[in-house]
């Protein structure tokens, strides 16, 4: 009778650390859009088609005020190590394929860190992390797998960055000329991934889409669901939105398909703001890409699924790139690294709480030509920018009804680079107030704590491109080996 009731009590402590685990343990989808606007969905935008990611974000929760670096390179830097990319040396642009750089190798990636927590990792999409030797790409950085891209950008088609091709299963460089939208190969391939994994195995996979990035393209078919914008540009942007949508769709039934939807956290965010001199979108919101106004960094983002004990609500604490790596790993059921600029929300995003972010960094780049500052900080509704925001400081409309709409931008010149502009985010979240003159003393004490971060910077890592880097070397391809 004794060793029945042991047995009983010992299945029964099985059960619930097994049930422990598992609970602590979602499967994770991390969705990373390329560029997308924060007028570029349909939730926001009665003219975009996005029914997949609308449901998903209803059913969810809608990140209002989720912010990401005003370029790519430094923002999916910020995701997988949680670090500010002002403390990384890449805070200057982004990383261009003939460059020696990569995101630092003493900085530990989430997936790595994921690994140790007994997931599967798979990556398909764009890398945009550094590429000059191995040691730089995804399966040296945690992904069991990667099928997609090393460089920033590519024709969608045959898969080419100016004079290199650019497309691998893990290593080996694949057929450039298969013809097939990329957007569709990275939902097939998630659906393979899906259906060769054990379901007792916890997996995240990182969704980096190239989506919608330039160069515009997209089937005919979804440029012909947008027949009434008048303007080319913004049509086929807009029908490379809906084919996106469509490939996340196809993403979230194969989650369905194979028993894994009930447990699978889902994750999307953009990378950077809109580019409307490329047709996309951030009204109301002021800029664009490659600017520090909200209109590059503010962005679309939501949660949805396994672990979330409230739903269906827009949570509207400070979430900033760098909380993503431990928000994920708490959500994993692991211990988030201190030391990191990263905050974990995951126990505010589950029940609705109050951000413990009160301040972050849009970016802190002085190297030439921004001697004077390319910076910006936020501290509870106030934001300081010093020096040049960026090439597009105005408010686009959408061009929908017209044939063009006019990008103003404003070059890097002395009168640019040196200004000082206050806004209270609160009551101006479309920065049209500079109460910079009117409120000194907020000025300064946002310059104080910015200063104290400037001296925690590392020179940005942007040296001249290297010859060595060329694809003839490498029968026509972007490839690691030559740093």
């Amino acid at each position: 009778m004794a060793s029945v009731f042991s047995l009983v009590i010992g299945c029964l402590l099985f059960y619930l650390k097994f049930t422990e685990v598992h609970t602590k343990s979602p499967h994770i989808v991390f969705i990373v859009a390329d560029d997308l606007g924060w007028n570029d969905v349909g939730f926001r935008n009665p003219y975009i088609l996005t029914p997949n990611i609308d449901r998903l974000a209803r059913e969810g929760v809608i990140l209002d005020q989720a912010y990401v670096q005003p370029v790519c390179t430094p923002s999916r830097n910020a995701f997988m190590t949680g670090v500010y990319p002002f403390k990384a040396g890449l805070q200057h642009l982004v990383i261009k394929p003939e460059q020696a750089v990569c995101a630092p190798e003493n900085l530990t990636f989430l997936p790595q860190k994921l690994q140790k927590l007994g997931y599967a990792t798979h990556m398909i999409g764009k890398w945009h992390l550094g590429l000059c030797k191995w040691e730089c790409t995804p399966t040296f950085r945690g992904f069991d797998s990667h099928y997609g891209y090393l460089t920033g950008r590519e024709d969608y088609y045959i898969k080419k960055n100016g004079a290199g091709f650019d497309f691998r299963n893990n290593k080996e460089t694949l057929n450039p000329g298969k013809g097939t939208y990329s957007t569709f190969q990275y939902s097939a391939r998630a659906r393979e991934l899906m259906s060769k994994h054990n379901a007792s195995q916890p997996f995240f996979l990182y969704l980096p889409f190239q989506s919608v990035h330039e160069p515009i393209m997209v089937p005919v078919e979804y440029e012909n669901m947008y027949k009434h914008i008048q303007n080319k540009g913004r049509r086929q942007f807009s029908g490379m939105v809906t084919a996106m949508d469509d490939a996340i769709g196809n993403v979230t039934q194969a989650l369905k398909d194979y028993d894994l939807y009930n447990d699978t956290l889902i994750i999307f965010t953009s990378d950077n703001g809109g580019w409307p001199s490329l047709y996309g979108n951030n009204f109301p919101l002021r800029g664009s890409k490659i600017t520090i106004y909200e209109g590059g960094t503010r962005v679309t983002s939501f949660v949805h699924g396994a672990g979330l004990k409230k739903s269906g609500y827009t949570y509207d604490g400070m979430m900033h790139a760098v909380d993503w790596n431990p928000t994920i790993l708490s959500a994993a059921g692991g211990e988030p690294d201190s030391g990191i600029d990263g905050i974990s929300q995951w126990e505010n995003l589950k029940s609705n709480g109050s951000s413990p972010r009160t301040e972050f960094i849009y970016n802190l780049d002085d190297l030439a030509p921004y001697q004077n500052g390319h910076a910006a900080i936020r501290m509870g509704d106030y934001k300081l920018v010093v020096g040049y925001p960026g090439l597009y400081p105005g408010w686009y409309p959408t061009p929908t009804n017209t044939n063009a709409v006019k990008i103003r931008e404003v070059p890097f010149d002395g009168k640019e680079n040196n200004k000082t502009q206050l806004f209270n985010l609160k009551d101006d979240p479309n920065e049209y107030y500079d109460l910079s003159e009117e409120l000194p003393h907020v000025v300064e004490k946002l310059r104080s704590r910015m200063a104290e971060y400037h001296a925690q910077m590392v020179p940005a890592n942007f040296p001249k491109d290297s010859a060595a880097a060329n694809p003839l070397n490498y029968n026509g391809y972007w490839s690691p080996g030559w740093c």
